[in-house]
């Protein structure tokens, strides 16, 4: 999917709906993080609503409501009200593979409104700074070797950081256990802490930890290195081209919200994404901004759902609610 220019943006007023009335939005707006504060989805939510409030003169509240993988927050928004005053930000998780992964799922991760993609963040694999493995191959090894079991923390069970350690376990014929936490913030200073040997994260959710040696990567995913860690190799290059790839990040509402809304919603996120303060702070993060109008993105989230579907048969994790 190609990346959108954020050039030539039209001024925000020219998204006001034309619904016969006033522009959007006249009510608070509560934008749901289907996570717990200070993970990857939580950073990007604050950084867009403090935009979107600034720019609409209007109430933003971001709304943490966390547990069960995403499950609560991202169903409380999928029974809202369709009418504006209840977005969610959601990503592959929410909005793709719980369906592929839980059974009687309370929601419908297909039935909702798409409005935009907002992010991408790319995967590393870390381990914590007084560990012994200094590269994959020797992690590897370590999870090979009789008599001992490794460890590994994702941000919760399901998500793209389970899925994709749980391929590299397999694959790699590997003794670790799972410890799924309830986000990513968690599972991080565990790995800090020793707790955990290693994790698939979002480098989004732990770039900071790696700045002053609490963590190491050893490999990262995407088809090219970090800027900032020109010196670690990408999972691809490695040969570990199966657990090389991105999270997402997109918005979304209760289907049923007019199209005049979800139209002002994406163009005010735009404004937001373009500013040079919050473009610079998300990227140093490890973020890739990237944005799409609705109906593109509804047609990339349908196509999603189909992928990690096919990425959860794959790596062979079964989960019941």
């Amino acid at each position: 999917m190609h990346r959108r220019s954020l050039l030539a943006l039209p001024l925000l007023a020219a998204a006001a709906p034309a619904m016969g009335q006033a522009a959007y939005p006249q009510r608070p707006v509560r934008l749901i993080v289907p996570f717990p504060p200070g993970g990857t989805t939580d950073v990007l939510a604050r950084a867009i609503a403090a935009k979107w409030q600034e720019g609409w003169g209007q109430q933003v509240v971001v709304e943490n409501r966390g547990g069960g993988g995403g499950v609560i927050g991202a169903e409380a928004a999928f029974r809202a009200a369709p009418d504006g005053t209840t977005l969610v930000l959601g990503n592959n998780q929410t909005h793709a593979t719980n369906g592929a992964l839980i059974p009687n799922l309370p929601y419908d991760p297909a039935g909702f409104a798409g409005i935009t993609l907002v992010a991408r963040a790319p995967h590393a694999l870390v381990v914590p700074g007084a560990s012994p493995a200094r590269t994959v191959a020797e992690l590897v090894a370590l999870g090979r070797q009789p008599g001992r079991g490794l460890s590994y923390a994702s941000s919760s069970a399901g998500s793209s950081s389970h899925l994709m350690s749980e391929t590299f376990v397999r694959r790699n014929g590997m003794n670790a256990t799972h410890v799924p936490y309830r986000g990513a913030a968690p599972a991080a200073m565990d790995l800090v802490a020793g707790t955990v040997d290693f994790m698939m994260a979002t480098w989004a959710s732990v770039s900071t930890l790696a700045a002053d040696g609490r963590i190491r990567a050893l490999g990262v995913g995407g088809a090219e290195r970090f800027a900032d860690l020109p010196q670690v190799p990408t999972l691809q290059e490695l040969g570990y081209d199966y657990v090389s790839g991105d999270a997402w990040f997109g918005l979304f509402a209760p289907r049923g919200t007019p199209d005049p809304v979800l139209t002002a919603v994406y163009q005010a996120t735009e404004v937001a994404l373009a500013d040079a303060a919050v473009r610079g702070r998300l990227e140093a993060a490890g973020f890739r901004i990237a944005t799409m109008p609705p109906a593109e993105f509804g047609a990339f989230h349908q196509a999603e759902v189909g992928r990690w579907a096919a990425l959860v048969r794959d790596s062979g994790v079964t989960l019941a609610n």
